[in-house]
């Protein structure tokens, strides 16, 4: 099993250890579109990981873009995060956004950090116990960052890689966006592929909202066995290509980050 991430089973049976936080990480897609047992139930004592607007640039012209270190590292001390904290981040969709969360809490130098397998519509599956959502506070915590720039990348070193070709460029959008024939869901944007990119949808490392099992996975990157390169992850905002990043935790031996702007922000600084 992927050294990230943790079964509903585990989570249920270590619920109550000393350290561990649970942070719901859910980013609303209407795309996805939650079933409505769902909508407004948490898994107990869980805090809420506000991607969109605590733990993404808001001043940036583009979704979901990188916080400084400052922001986080206040964002995480408000949820009562410290750097001996054990964190499960999980989602209402199952695996989407909780990737995002737990590649930034990497990135940021904090090692104790796990994926919920199948999120909260398997927790609920299991019958484990959920409480309605709600605005809670809590005893500022001591977490400090360390970042890791070599997590991320951003539009100049994927423009700079155009000629160098030092590094992969996997976009896990669909193969109708990757290949243009369907129109991009942020209105006006574009459609293309990065040049020299190549393609291998975040789906097809799911199923059934969960993470696909190792020997599935391994198949899926066989082709890269004798790829020694550094490897970007893109997709359309720095959500998804997050998913198959960790899905390739133990997998593959390249190095790896995520291009934070993604489509988004090459589709509309670029004109090819």
């Amino acid at each position: 099993m992927n050294p990230s991430i943790v079964s509903v089973t585990w989570l249920n049976n270590h619920i109550n250890d000393e350290n561990l936080i649970v942070l719901d990480c859910t980013l609303n897609n209407q795309l996805l579109k939650l079933s409505s047992d769902i909508q407004g139930v948490q898994i107990k004592n869980a805090r809420f990981f506000d991607i969109k607007n605590k733990f993404s640039d808001t001043a940036n012209d583009f979704p979901s873009a990188y916080p400084t270190q400052m922001q986080f590292e206040e964002e995480a001390q408000t949820l009562g995060i410290n750097n001996n904290s054990v964190i499960v981040v999980y989602d209402s969709n199952g695996i989407y956004s909780s990737p995002r969360a737990w590649w930034l809490f990497k990135s940021m130098g904090h090692k104790e950090v796990y994926v919920l397998n199948g999120g909260l519509p398997e927790w609920l599956k299991s019958n484990f116990p959920v409480e309605k959502k709600s605005k809670r506070t809590y005893p500022k915590g001591s977490f400090k960052a360390k970042l890791n720039p070599d997590f991320v990348r951003r539009f100049d070193d994927v423009l700079e890689n155009l000629s160098s070709k030092k590094e992969l460029v996997i976009d896990v959008r669909s193969e109708d966006r990757f290949n243009g024939v369907v129109p991009e869901p942020r209105e006006g944007l574009r459609s293309g592929k990065i040049e020299n990119s190549i393609n291998l949808p975040y789906t097809k490392v799911i199923e059934n909202g969960k993470f696909k099992d190792e020997e599935s996975i391994k198949l899926l990157f066989k082709f890269l066995e004798n790829e020694s390169r550094n490897i970007v992850f893109s997709c359309g905002s720095g959500i998804t290509a997050c998913v198959v990043f960790l899905a390739t935790e133990g997998i593959l031996a390249n190095k790896k980050s995520v291009y934070d702007g993604s489509w988004t922000e090459w589709g509309e600084k670029t004109d090819k």
